[in-house]
């Protein structure tokens, strides 16, 4: 059993010359695998690995990853773009000379687009790729690390479910066995709505014959417990892959819900009506548990 879950976290530190960083993963649900990055300026490029590795190892998940990197970062430089600051002031004096406006404060011309801008002090292509080379190292530690924590997570998950999916087959068992599916029970009950039948209406032999059919056909589950039984088959078929099974497993839980609220609708007892509230329950929250599936 090897059952994956979507949520994890996972850190790694990390050091080259004198640059220092540290790799952060935060997982959660989705229903598809989705991505947010957050890198330093000037390291754009490792965009695209850090996509292709991660593509690798999850199919699902809301994954965010941070970068934040010390050291040779510090040397980014601060500088101040002259012509758009000259062409902003143009435009304030412009302002001011029509319509009489206050002078524009330091503080707000500096937060305008476009005036200040940061470069980072340049590396050598060797500098750049040995530290590209050496994030990205550190970076794989980091996808190891998350998968771990989302395996440890699935761990426990498949525990839970394993019990819930028991639950249901003990449920299914009891629906099997109840004291109302037995023909002496059926005949009864049977006996007692055709009596009723002929004493609210003058049916024919022909339409009491029907009626007598429908209401049997009406009470009769095996169909619902049969697709129960395989429903459950199908799922410790499951548990057991080695594959991304969330998909699979979320609509599965939504057959279960049907054929319990099938079961409940035909129930014409209360023990039966009871089983079937129950099974319901279960489900429900094994649902909830399977949306943290991979």
């Amino acid at each position: 059993m090897s059952i994956s879950s979507m949520t994890g976290f996972a850190r790694v530190h990390g050091h080259e010359e004198d640059s220092s960083w540290v790799w952060e993963a935060k997982s959660v649900n989705s229903k598809t695998f989705d991505l947010r990055l957050r890198l330093p300026i000037g390291f754009e490029q490792l965009e695209v690995l850090v996509r292709q590795a991660l593509a690798k190892v999850f199919k699902r998940g809301s994954v965010q990853i941070n970068l934040s990197l010390q050291g040779q970062i510090e040397k980014e430089q601060i500088n101040i773009n002259q012509d758009v600051l000259h062409q902003y002031l143009a435009v304030a004096k412009g302002l001011q000379d029509e319509l009489g406006a206050a002078p524009f404060q330091i503080e707000g011309l500096l937060a305008l687009r476009g005036v200040v801008e940061a470069k980072v002090a340049a590396r050598s292509d060797t500098q750049q790729a040995a530290l590209d080379g050496a994030l990205m190292a550190s970076f794989n530690e980091l996808v190891l690390g998350l998968l771990q924590a989302r395996k440890a997570e699935g761990k426990s998950l498949a525990g839970v479910i394993t019990a819930q999916l028991e639950q249901i087959e003990r449920l299914y068992v009891a629906a099997v066995a109840n004291p109302s599916r037995q023909p002496e029970a059926m005949k009864a009950r049977l006996k007692t709505q055709v009596a009723q039948l002929i004493d609210i209406a003058k049916l024919d032999e022909i339409r009491l014959a029907q009626e007598a059919a429908l209401l049997m056909t009406r009470a009769d589950i095996q169909e619902e417990l049969d697709r129960l039984a395989a429903h459950i088959s199908t799922a410790k078929v499951l548990l057991k892959s080695n594959e991304p099974i969330g998909r699979k497993f979320d609509f599965l839980a939504q057959e279960f819900n049907r054929e319990a609220n099938t079961l409940c609708s035909k129930a014409n007892d209360s023990s039966l009506t009871a089983i079937g509230l129950d099974l319901k329950t279960v489900i429900d929250q094994m649902r909830e548990q399977v949306q943290n599936i991979e």
